[in-house]
């Protein structure tokens, strides 16, 4: 079983401390523990109007992040102490973006512009800019619709940065192991964590057992197709022989015998899909973006 830095005593009575020193509605508190793996703060404060979180001392930047994360207006409650007890302080994050961690204890961030639900499909602009080129954002929605990831899911995506990304918010309490084969594309994996505050995401630079052995097992592999397409997804079976599997390709002939190759390989319920995104441009005209086959199946 993780061993917890708070227990479950210590995180009632932080709760208790703070709802009695501010107006807090207590039914809209998450409550999130960052000492524990696999911890997303950013998206987290994104999402809920009231968090109490959790942290150990450390964490020179955190307010940093979350101010360059577009959080500045969020109010931090917090004490000056490692215990739930003595004078209450507030400031918005943008007041506190030099300040680190001095104590393993509780603050409570309420954020007023907080959205209830994940929007699928962000803007490219979003990520950093680097070496990958992103799929277009409807495009990916689609995808990540069909990929129904779950909160605590462990998912595999191999070259696939901003499904990564995306998948990772989405699977806040599992992990994402991003498979990134170029050095340039690793970079800019690792660029958009620390953009986002993905704490649960893990790169590796191939697909073999000895690279997978290290990792939770995952339920479900995104691939983007290429030359080691086979391999990798036999690798993925032995990991797990009841994996599901999406492939993206933007080859004609690849989506047609994709088919087969799950049929050989004992992956069923394969189903081929088209998507075409045209966009209507200054001159009143549209234009066609790429339009990727979508290859699904069930082992």
């Amino acid at each position: 079983m993780e061993q917890q830095m708070f227990t479950n005593t210590q995180l009632l009575q932080w709760l208790a401390y703070f709802s009695e020193g501010t107006q807090v509605d207590l039914e809209k508190v998450k409550i999130l523990d960052i000492t524990r793996r696999n911890k997303n703060l950013i998206p987290t404060v994104e999402a809920n109007p009231a968090v109490l979180v959790f942290t150990e001392t450390g964490h020179q930047d955190i307010f940093y992040r979350m101010w360059d994360a577009g959080l500045g207006e969020c109010t931090v409650w917090y004490n000056e102490g490692s215990e739930p007890s003595g004078p209450m302080l507030n400031h918005k994050v943008k007041e506190m973006i030099d300040r680190g961690i001095n104590a393993s204890a509780g603050m409570l961030i309420l954020n007023p512009d907080a959205r209830s639900t994940y929007n699928i499909g962000m803007r490219n602009s979003s990520f950093s800019r680097g070496s990958v080129r992103y799929v277009g954002s409807e495009i990916r929605a689609v995808i990540l619709n069909k990929m129904h990831i779950a909160l605590s899911d462990t998912v595999c995506v191999v070259s696939g940065e901003s499904i990564a990304v995306e998948a990772a918010m989405l699977a806040g309490e599992g992990t994402v192991i991003a498979v990134e084969y170029s050095q340039s594309d690793r970079a800019t994996m690792e660029e958009n964590i620390q953009k986002f505050g993905l704490n649960n995401i893990a790169i590796i630079d191939h697909v073999d057992d000895k690279a997978m052995a290290a990792l939770p097992v995952p339920s479900l592999a995104f691939l983007v197709a290429s030359a080691s397409l086979e391999n990798e997804i036999q690798c993925l079976l032995r990991v797990n022989p009841r994996m599901e599997f999406i492939v993206y390709t933007l080859d004609f002939r690849c989506a047609a015998n994709l088919p087969t190759l799950f049929a050989r390989l004992g992956i069923g319920e394969a189903e081929v899909i088209q998507l075409s995104v045209s966009k209507l441009t200054e001159k009143d005209t549209f234009a066609a973006e790429p339009a990727p086959w979508i290859i699904s199946g069930r082992a």
